[in-house]
């Protein structure tokens, strides 16, 4: 059993490329001591560089906890930089990880969060905000523990979209999400004046993020999903640098300069090492209800060629909906105000969509594209 297990660990580790060196792991020699026990066990040395990308250490971890009979509590990697001491990565809970001299810090897993998905998009104004809001919503009318976390430092919109504006508790230390339509919400809207200006560097914004994740009592949840801010700065990285992200989602509007947008973003998250699970396109057309004349007032197409450019599925497109803009600054999801109009049945079938691509997959894994 042992003999199987080890050369599927090796197969894995050999599937991981070094970009630097142009060469996967264990040809490039940063793979050693490598031990598989027949419990499920796996551990080694990683020797990684300080000009190596950290992502690769989560990458070749990922990739272990994927094969079927390896167990995620057995894994230890112990990482070292060729010229200096090692550090391992897998330490009793009250020992966190220490990272590598010149290393981002190994991502943590948080499992009581359950699938942590990325909403994001190149720009700003293409309702990647709405998506997300809408996506929560569904899921929680399904069943499913929901949290939704606003990493939009410099325009925090959940508050008002989700019609909730009170400051949250703390209860032992904990800063208590507030909870509207069966999502938990937590937002720096709900922590700062309205016109506060955001004018924050990345060792602030980290901070904000890290402690959204790690002091908020989120309790025990299916989906946490985070709403970025547009491009691809400080919150993408600090989020993916904090947390085991299962995968993002890319929102894009038709028109050729949205999705060259997304495109970026979504080779960011590409190059961290967290999957796309899906591209949204959102207000992609205005059908006529008395007619049945579609007009396609922002061009037309652009998801489904971002989505095969980056080999993503096109999970959706959602039609511009009357009144749409109107009921989200009123603090009304159109699944809520209007559960049977078109933008809203798209909007519940993406997430039936994200449902599916994720079912029956460790919350801490990559998302393998179907």
């Amino acid at each position: 059993m042992a003999s199987s297990f080890e050369a599927r660990v090796v197969e894995a580790l050999a599937g991981i490329r070094n970009p630097r060196l142009d060469n996967d792991l264990l040809s490039a020699g940063m793979i050693r001591d490598l031990s598989v026990t027949d419990a499920g066990g796996v551990s080694f040395t990683f020797l990684l560089a300080p000009e190596d990308p950290a992502t690769l250490v989560r990458q070749a971890r990922a990739a272990v906890q994927a094969i079927d009979g390896v167990r995620r509590d057995e894994i230890k990697i112990t990482v070292t930089n060729p010229a200096g001491p090692a550090r391992t990565t897998h330490q009793p809970p009250s020992a966190p990880p220490v990272p590598p001299a010149g290393a981002a810090p190994t991502p943590s897993e948080q499992p009581n969060l359950g699938r942590i998905i990325a909403v994001s998009s190149g720009k700003g104004g293409v309702g990647k905000s709405t998506v997300a809001v809408n996506m929560a919503v569904a899921l929680a009318q399904d069943g499913a523990r929901v949290g939704v976390m606003d990493a939009d430092i410099y325009g925090p919109n959940i508050p008002r979209m989700f019609g909730v504006f009170e400051k949250p508790p703390v209860i032992g230390g904990k800063i208590q999400p507030l909870e509207a339509h069966g999502v938990k919400l937590m937002s720096l809207g709900f922590l700062v004046e309205r016109d506060a200006p955001a004018i924050w560097r990345g060792p602030i914004i980290m901070k904000i993020v890290t402690q959204f994740l790690k002091d908020v009592d989120w309790g025990e949840l299916d989906y946490f999903l985070v709403d970025l801010p547009p491009g691809t700065g400080d919150a993408q990285l600090s989020l993916v640098q904090a947390t085991q992200v299962s995968g993002a989602i890319i929102v894009t509007t038709p028109q050729e300069m949205a999705v060259g947008d997304a495109l970026r973003g979504a080779k960011m998250f590409e190059r961290v090492g967290v999957p796309v699970i899906g591209v949204v396109e959102n207000m992609s057309a205005f059908v006529d209800p008395e007619t049945g004349h579609r007009l396609e007032l922002f061009s037309s197409g652009g998801g489904q060629r971002l989505a095969e450019e980056i080999g993503a599925p096109l999970l959706g497109s959602v039609p511009l909906q009357p009144r749409m803009a109107e009921l989200a600054d009123a603090g009304q999801p159109i699944l809520i105000a209007s559960p049977d109009s078109p933008a809203a049945t798209s909007l519940r079938d993406i997430a039936g969509q994200l449902r599916r691509k994720t079912a029956g997959r460790s919350a801490a894994l990559p998302i393998l594209r179907n």
